[in-house]
């Protein structure tokens, strides 16, 4: 019996030193565990929790304004709403409030579902960017799980495709991708800011940490053009292109005496509010990109040439014949005969056999060097992305039949910006000035000068006003009260082997007015137009009559052929009263 007793004792005495153990083993792990979290691992568990219940918000910048000349909106960010997920937090049983959420975002429900499965291990992923700041309220109240908003912006344009080729767009991100946003992003994106919050275990925010950065907003850009010129020179573009069922066409407008960018137009066009317009053969900007030839708007600059050699005057006679010529194996037409005709009805004419011959008699090089000094092949100085500056052949390769052709423009290319600033720059008498997207608020530099005497340039001025006169070719852009220097070009096509089209054309129209004292510059171009004409005269002339005579009105700039009329008739009155004078005179003194 004692020795049962002693047993169970011993064996009492044994567990309890077991279990005594096991309590002592168990504590110091513990103490080892709470030593190695403390000290070891203390950053990875910061981290980790951080995780959980921090956020580094990112709080957008608002990107700057642009703005046309008169501080009309051109470019604006409103606020939306950017929707994104955490699916591991997603409850995807819960397909009601999904299929009604999908509704909301007008998404595929299956499609949403599948989204969330697939990225379930994730932990950020976008629903829905830049939705309208409203529907924000009835996704809260679904109150899921894991689904938060976060405010952003999204840029929209309020003149739609009036101004889009100008103006470029942005991306998702507000970044400009396009025209003056690209070329301007760093100005009008500005900074984007942080803040810190804290959230609960259902996601809510329950503290803003007071050390954040805010954003700072982006730039206002002002533009020198004028919303009313853009719509101006859009629509009637629009209606020449639809008219005469030509593939695109462009037109610029500038001011004379500050080299701003007034209008700048293309068509085809397209709404960069819809991201499904945004297709490459539409948004690129034709005005500054899409070189032609310039056909017989640069022969007023063959003739000045002439002139500055002082071997030709406005009165010396030419002799065109029956309207051909032959050079080589290559003949030039007129298309009638003039026979014997002086420089002003060369131009007035626009006769190519005219302006050849006086092209041959005239140094190669010296020709070029006129050209190019106009701004022909060169900068415009406007800094647009992707701006072409066309090509100008170079004297060596300058032989007999390209000195003739390149007097009415074949054998060199332009942009229709680049014409608009050569015209600019033979209403200023030849004073070059850099074209500028952006409004002046102080006088412009005058970065050089062409080499032509600005005596012969004004010579070759009053010669382009016969052009819009009766007899011209283009009384279609004539405008009542204005005096308009201008000249037409009807450019045959290149063909894709080589060569030149016999039935497809680029009809063109550059001017300027009022031709007394220059304001306004206008380039236009209509590119293969296939029914109804294709003579610059018909199909460009009468948009730049009348968006031309638009601006006019619209900038109060005063016509200046009324008042050469009146003064006229007043010159007319005082040599009628001196001759009234003079025969009462003589009869008093036969009398007498």
């Amino acid at each position: 019996m004692r020795d049962t007793e002693s047993s169970v004792s011993s064996w009492s005495s044994y567990r309890g030193v077991l279990l005594l153990s096991m309590l002592l083993l168990l504590a110091m792990a513990l103490i080892w565990r709470v030593l190695d979290l403390k000290f070891s691992r203390q950053d990875f568990l910061q981290e980790q929790s951080d995780a959980r219940v921090i956020r580094n918000l990112v709080i957008p910048a608002y990107r700057g304004m642009i703005v046309d000349r008169n501080g009309e909106p051109l470019a604006v960010s409103a606020p939306v709403i950017t929707v994104w997920a955490n699916p591991r937090e997603i409850d995807l049983n819960n397909t009601a409030a999904l299929y009604r959420l999908a509704d909301i975002l007008k998404r595929d429900r299956e499609a949403l579902l599948r989204q969330l499965r697939r990225k379930k291990n994730k932990a950020f992923i976008y629903l829905k960017r830049r939705i309208q700041p409203e529907l924000g309220n009835y996704i809260k109240r679904l109150g899921i799980k894991g689904v938060y908003m976060q405010r952003a912006y999204r840029r929209y344009y309020p003149t739609a495709q009036v101004s889009a080729h100008v103006l470029g767009f942005t991306n998702t991100d507000e970044q400009g991708i396009e025209g003056l946003e690209l070329l301007y992003n760093d100005w009008l994106q500005g900074k984007s800011g942080k803040k810190r919050v804290y959230r609960d275990r259902l996601g809510r925010i329950i503290a803003i940490d007071d050390d954040w950065i805010a954003a700072t907003p982006g730039k206002d850009l002002i533009l020198s053009l004028d919303r009313r010129i853009q719509y101006l020179a859009y629509r009637e573009l629009k209606q020449a292109i639809k008219k005469y069922r030509a593939i695109s066409g462009s037109a610029v407008v500038l001011d004379i005496q500050t080299g701003e960018v007034l209008a700048m137009v293309n068509q085809p066009g397209f709404n960069p509010n819809k991201n499904s317009d945004r297709k490459a053969g539409k948004y690129k900007n034709r005005a500054v990109t899409d070189m032609f030839e310039p056909g017989s708007t640069v022969k007023p600059l063959t003739i000045m040439a002439a002139l500055q050699t002082r071997r030709y005057s406005t009165s010396t006679l030419v002799d065109t014949g029956d309207g051909w010529f032959v050079i080589g194996r290559k003949t030039i037409k007129d298309t009638h005969a003039h026979g014997k005709i002086d420089l002003p009805t060369i131009i007035q004419k626009s006769s190519n056999v005219g302006v050849s011959k006086i092209a041959l008699h005239l140094p190669k090089a010296m020709l070029w060097e006129v050209f190019a000094s106009f701004g022909l092949g060169r900068d415009s100085g406007s800094g647009f992305p992707g701006e072409n500056f066309g090509r100008l052949i170079q004297p060596r390769r300058i032989h007999k039949i390209e000195q003739a052709t390149l007097a009415f423009g074949y054998g060199l290319s332009t942009t229709t910006l680049q014409l608009a600033q050569v015209y600019s720059t033979i209403a200023r008498a030849g004073k070059i000035i850099p074209v500028s997207f952006i409004k002046q608020t102080e006088a412009p530099q005058v970065s050089g000068y062409a080499n032509i005497e600005a005596k012969y340039i004004k010579r070759v001025i009053r010669m382009m006003e016969k052009v819009v006169a009766p007899g011209g070719t283009a009384p279609n852009a004539a405008i009542p009260g204005y005096r308009v220097a201008g000249k037409t070009g009807t450019a045959k096509r290149t063909a894709r082997g080589g060569g030149y089209t016999e039935k497809q054309y680029d009809a063109i129209f550059a001017g300027f007015a009022p031709a007394s004292r220059p304001r306004l510059a206008m380039a236009v171009v209509v590119r293969k137009p296939r029914q109804g004409g294709f003579y610059g005269g018909v199909v460009a002339a009468p948009v730049f009559r009348n968006v031309m005579a638009g601006a006019l009105r619209l900038l109060d700039i005063s016509p200046d052929k009324i008042q050469r009329q009146l003064n006229r008739q007043w010159l007319d009155t005082q040599i009628e009263d001196a001759i009234k004078r003079n025969i009462q005179v003589q009869n008093g003194q036969s009398q007498g």
